[in-house]
């Protein structure tokens, strides 16, 4: 199976969306199809084998729209050329299609409102008592006056043909979409219009200036077909202005990457180069306050590097030789080199990029509604505005009653709204997500968390830091703390193991030179002996201790185990010199993230191969009870107890590092992989955290909330406003209420729906956690 993305051209509304996405539907070997109506793509999973991607694009062709493969000349040879193709293609904008389309829409806009404001003054004038020119207000003159109006209509009609293009085209293959209701609206009323037109002539030509007059005044509509034309633009403008917005976020990401880079060739001469040629391999020099174009590894200097573009850390991180540094992360103070690793669509700026643009290409299952009413609503609204001409003409008698309700039903409807409601919310929340670091994967991910009460989460590297460290230094009596941690350093020195990484640590922290030490023994699960000049030492555990005769403070050990702590024991020619205790620290933010939690109304079990003593310690440190601890699970077994978890009914959440965690993370409803940089592209993972801090699973499940919460909304309203909106304007409202809504009405509160969406949605990019 082949898993493409293309651009589809043509796209107006919920209906087209609903129309592409059948089409595809219906070709044999396709067996996935994803449309996006906000950005004017479709991802198609097919099989290579029964279908290529002419036959899905010319499937699209048959339903009146086009498309093309975005992987289409994508490729390019190898070397640069493969470089900067990759590197466009990784960083391309995401809104420059929607601002060029607000551009042109603004000039379509523009001339409309231009010619509209004479022909509306001259159509609605004498009506609103407004002073005419007597050349149009005398009654002998009406025909001058529709002349004029119809002369005044032609550019409106000529900016906007693509409403009768796209809507007559829609019509002829039989899945009208919005676009075929304006063309519908706007033809009636023109039509009609001209059909005065002559009938005024032959009144004209009997001398009945009079009737004439009359005919002018109740028949023609030209005015309200240039109104209709220019408010849809207007609603058109303003939501693809606002639509543009919902990828700032986005937007703003991939500005962090500098376009040019200065290589650095190995006779020592700096030059500038674009930055999408760069190769694997080159050396660059990064100045203070620049960012770094790609990804590397420091090879000369050193310097502060502000990561908190991809990793959320305020603090800049120390970089010197032989550390990873990252594309769009800012240079803060020292100037150094660095060789490239990774560059155009390999770089973590492009993968978080890539990331954000598959989770808005895909669609949540509340999407679906939406979709099914879509598929019929045009048909639909068809068929009640027909109803309405036959029922106004058949009570009233009048053409002119039964034509304006009829156009007004076909105005007001709005399928925009429900094609809008899912995308542009789930764009916003995605964006907004990968500004606070929190990287959704698919729309479906961000829908299932916001239902999850279960989180499960890893114990090492994810509510603790992952890395032992030193927690106690307890030195005998007559024994300083810098004595006992020279000993410690020289029995250390030689080893790998993280216990004696973390002692080394505190070492040189301290400024400590281990001495020479000799005939080093390992003794398997107890520690390590050696000789230290004429002295006998050792470094081990209880057991170690005991078998060298050595006496230890049992009170002592039982306590560091409460806590969760590893005790290292030194002596000395058989004596006790002093003990160590090492630990994996919790994280500071752990014992915050799972109180947010609960205030969630969401519980947090921790799952961990540890021993039950130590999870427990772990667990009391961060608020979590006994019964909220399962310890002791080998790496294969968390998958299980997950399950486990499932059969019981809860929706459950996996948090883990992505590696030994991978089954879990994909057994679990939702799967959230711990990770940053190079490392955010997580298998098995559904959302990466790329702040690596456990409060990010609040925050993200919070963000969920309010992005399904947007959804529905919107959602909502658009629905109500259908239901509402129709009946009144098809005049259900008027023997009782005498409630009548005009066309020109009706087109505006049809803009104005989607707009309302849109603008609704954008409130997310305001949004912040409780905390």
């Amino acid at each position: 199976m082949k898993h493409e993305k293309f651009e589809v051209g043509g796209m107006t509304c919920a209906a087209c969306q609903a129309h592409v996405d059948k089409a595809v539907r219906g070709v044999t070997g396709v067996s996935d199809v994803t449309v996006n109506l906000l950005s004017g793509s479709m991802t198609v999973d097919y099989d290579e084998g029964s279908v290529s991607a002419e036959d899905i694009c010319r499937a699209v062709d048959r339903a009146g729209y086009s498309a093309a493969s975005q992987d289409a000349g994508a490729s390019a040879p190898s070397g640069a050329g493969a470089s900067a193709s990759a590197s466009r293609a990784a960083l391309k904008s995401p809104t420059a299609k929607l601002e060029a389309t607000a551009d042109a829409m603004r000039r379509r806009l523009v001339v409309s409102i231009v010619f509209l404001v004479p022909l509306f003054y001259l159509g609605m004038g004498h009506m609103l008592g407004w002073p005419v020119p007597a050349v149009f207000a005398d009654h002998t003159h009406s025909m001058t006056l529709a002349l004029t109006e119809l002369l005044l209509l032609i550019p409106i009609v000529f900016e906007n043909r693509a409403y009768f293009t796209n809507g007559f085209k829609s019509l002829w293959h039989r899945a009208p979409t919005m676009d075929a209701l304006i063309a519908i609206g706007a033809t009636a009323s023109i039509g009609w219009s001209l059909f005065a037109m002559f009938v005024m002539a032959d009144q004209l030509a009997a001398a009945d200036v009079h009737a004439a007059m009359m005919t002018a005044m109740d028949n023609l509509y030209l005015e309200s077909a240039g109104t209709i034309l220019t408010l849809v633009t207007v609603g058109k403008y303003l939501e693809t202005r606002s639509k543009a917005k919902t990828g700032g976020a986005l937007e703003k990401l991939i500005d962090l990457a500098p376009k040019t880079a200065h290589v650095v060739d190995a006779d020592g001469t700096e030059r500038e180069v674009a930055a999408e040629t760069l190769q694997p391999g080159d050396v660059i020099r990064v100045r203070p306050g620049e960012s770094l174009p790609v990804d590397g590894v420091v090879v000369d200097g050193a310097s502060a590097v502000d990561e908190s573009a991809l990793t959320g850390e305020s603090i800049p991180v120390e970089k010197r030789a032989g550390d990873a540094v990252s594309a769009a992360t800012i240079n803060r103070t020292g100037t150094f080199m660095f060789r490239a690793t990774r560059v155009g669509a390999d770089t973590s700026l492009a993968k978080i990029v890539q990331l954000v643009e598959d989770a808005n290409a895909t669609k949540p299952p509340i999407a679906r509604l939406a979709d099914k009413v879509a598929g019929v609503f045009v048909p639909a609204v068809i068929g009640i505005a027909v109803v309405t001409f036959v029922v106004w003409l058949a009570l009233s008698g009048s053409v002119t009653e039964a034509i304006t309700s009829a156009v007004a039903v076909l105005v007001i409807s709005c399928p925009c709204a429900l094609g809008l409601a899912t995308p542009v919310a789930i764009m916003v929340g995605t964006g907004r997500g990968a500004e606070m670091g929190i990287l959704f994967k698919s729309a479906e991910a961000l829908e299932a968390l916001r239902g999850v009460d279960v989180v499960v989460l890893d114990k090492t590297g994810t509510i603790t830091q992952g890395k032992p460290a030193v927690t106690n230094v307890v030195p005998e009596e007559g024994v300083s703390e810098k004595a006992l941690l020279k000993l410690a350093a020289t029995l250390e020195a030689g080893s790998e193991h993280p216990l004696a990484e973390a002692v080394m640590a505190l070492a040189e922290e301290r400024g400590i030179v281990p001495r020479e030490a000799s005939d080093f023994a390992a003794v398997p699960g107890k520690g390590v002996t050696a000789r230290e000049g004429a002295n006998v030492v050792a470094a081990g555990n209880a057991r170690l201790m005991a078998e060298l005769g050595v006496e230890v403070d049992e009170a002592r050990l039982e306590a560091f185990a409460r806590e969760g702590k590893t005790p290292l024991m030194f002596a000395k020619n058989g004596r006790l010199v002093g003990t160590i205790a090492v630990a994996d620290q919790v994280k500071p933010s752990s014992a915050d993230a799972i109180a947010a939690l609960r205030g969630l109304g969401v519980h947090a079990v921790m799952l961990t191969g540890d021993n039950l003593t130590t999870a427990r310690a772990i667990a009391r440190g961060v608020g979590l009870g006994e019964d909220e601890v399962i310890a002791e699970v080998l790496p294969a077994d968390k998958e299980r107890h997950v399950r486990e978890l499932q059969e019981a009914g809860h929706t459950v959440a996996m948090v883990g590092d992505g590696i030994n965690d991978s089954p879990a993370l994909a057994r679990a409803d939702v799967g959230l992989a711990i990770g940053a940089g190079a490392d955010i592209a997580k298998e098995g993972a559904d959302v990466v955290l790329m702040h690596s801090d456990l409060l990010d699973v609040a925050r993200a499940i919070e963000l969920s909330r309010a992005v399904i919460r947007n959804i529905k909304q919107d959602l909502f309203w658009a629905l109500c406003y259908n239901a509402c909106g129709i009946p009144l304007a098809a005049g259900v409202f008027y023997p009782l209420l005498g409630w009548q809504l005009s066309p020109m009405f009706g087109a505006a509160a049809m803009s104005l729906s989607s707009v309302c969406v849109v603008t609704n949605a954008l409130r997310l990019t305001r949004f912040k956690t409780r905390g």
